[in-house]
């Protein structure tokens, strides 16, 4: 068997789906059933582009005992076979009479019995990637099947990486610092926005991304003012403060970091924002271990930004999603626990309104923190004017 391109082993996905069943067997539940990409791509190893199409769903079926069931369009089914799931149901998709819903009501109620118990995972950031039509199909097609929340086991297991997840992260970190140390190629004054955002992306790309899933960024006189604007065509200047966050994706697995510079030298109040930004960030990374909460790094940041409590999160997690998990902000208690990656994101309002972002990735490992991108440099550095 040719492996899937970003699985890892058969033993590796076995221990996933056992600590998903014992998560199960303590809430009493008969399977879960998953639809989305990150989640299905975690336990399976299924690993496509094709998600940009909403024409067809996906389910995978976890049991409380026994192998995944996959309940998939046919088109997927050769893709499928190259992971460690064996059991593989197709329909022909699409469908419009029955997009797979007969196919997985029945496999539903095979697995879990005809009042089974099928945990959905329903909490904070999660989602259900089906038809709302389907989905009130499928509760009829099963009216005697009980669907309730998964009371957070996929989630609490992603948000833990393994040895080999992290070591996917970080290559794909020092694939977007080598990008990040050839910007000055592409950017300097005179050079439109638009164009560096394109050629940033062809940077992460000869770098070894797979793809560029998320790039964002912002350039404006002193600072700027938001953080996901798409670029503009407008072009750099002396003054300007360029910003490019990068969420690119290697074997699956995201990075989510950004980089400051100046258009010819920076001004004090620039320079100064910088280094506070990174001395914000080795805050958080030093308060960042094994107990602390997710609001304890939000706070030890805040202290050294300054500004006000309500405006939004310092950070989150990251992994097969861009953001993932919890998020680093006042309330916000959850507990950080080895094997945890993090984005530190700590913002500064400048006096004259503007703001900067600086952003790093770290993992928390069995007493601290260690970073997975390579730290930026105090002093902002400087492109062309």
């Amino acid at each position: 068997m040719t492996p899937a391109p970003g699985s890892f082993t058969a033993e590796e996905y076995a221990t996933r789906l056992a600590r998903a069943q014992a998560g199960m067997a303590k809430r009493n539940l008969s399977l879960l059933l998953l639809t989305i990409p990150a989640d299905i791509a975690y336990f399976s190893g299924f690993l496509t582009r094709f998600w940009e199409s909403p024409t067809r769903p996906w389910y995978l079926i976890l049991p409380a005992a026994g192998q995944p069931v996959a309940v998939i369009p046919a088109i997927g089914h050769a893709l499928m076979a190259r992971t460690w799931v064996r059991d593989i149901r197709c329909w022909p998709a699409p469908d419009l009479a029955d997009e797979g819903i007969s196919l997985l009501a029945d496999s539903l109620q095979e697995i879990a019995g005809y009042d089974g118990k099928v945990g959905v995972p329903m909490g904070h950031e999660s989602h259900l990637r089906m038809p709302l039509d389907d989905w009130a199909r499928l509760k009829r097609a099963a009216p005697a099947m009980s669907f309730i929340s998964d009371d957070g086991i996929v989630s609490g297991l992603r948000m833990i990486k393994s040895r080999s997840e992290i070591a996917h992260i970080r290559t794909t970190c020092a694939i977007a610092a080598r990008a990040f140390a050839r910007v000055p190629e592409i950017a300097h004054a005179g050079v439109p926005l638009d164009q560096v955002f394109r050629r940033f992306q062809m940077l992460c790309l000869e770098e070894g991304a797979d793809w560029v899933a998320y790039l964002a960024g912002a350039a404006g006189q002193g600072g700027y003012g938001d953080v996901i604007s798409p670029a503009d065509t407008r072009v750099l200047t002396r003054g300007d403060v360029l910003m490019l966050d990068t969420g690119l994706v290697k074997h699956g697995y995201f990075c989510d970091f950004d980089r400051n510079y100046s258009v010819a030298p920076p001004s004090d109040a620039v320079a100064s924002a910088h280094q506070t930004l990174i001395e914000a960030a080795e805050a958080g990374f030093h308060a960042a271990r094994p107990g602390a909460t997710a609001a304890d790094l939000f706070h030890a940041m805040q202290r050294v930004v300054g500004g006000r409590l309500d405006g939004g999160r310092f950070g989150h997690g990251v992994g097969l999603q861009l953001t993932e998990g919890c998020s680093l902000m006042p309330r916000d208690r959850t507990l950080l626990a080895t094997g945890m990656v993090l984005a530190l994101e700590p913002v500064i309002t400048l006096p004259d309104g503007q703001i900067m972002v600086h952003e790093e990735n770290i993992v928390i490992g069995v007493d601290r923190a260690e970073w997975l991108s390579p730290r930026a440099p105090r002093m902002i550095p400087v492109l062309e004017g």
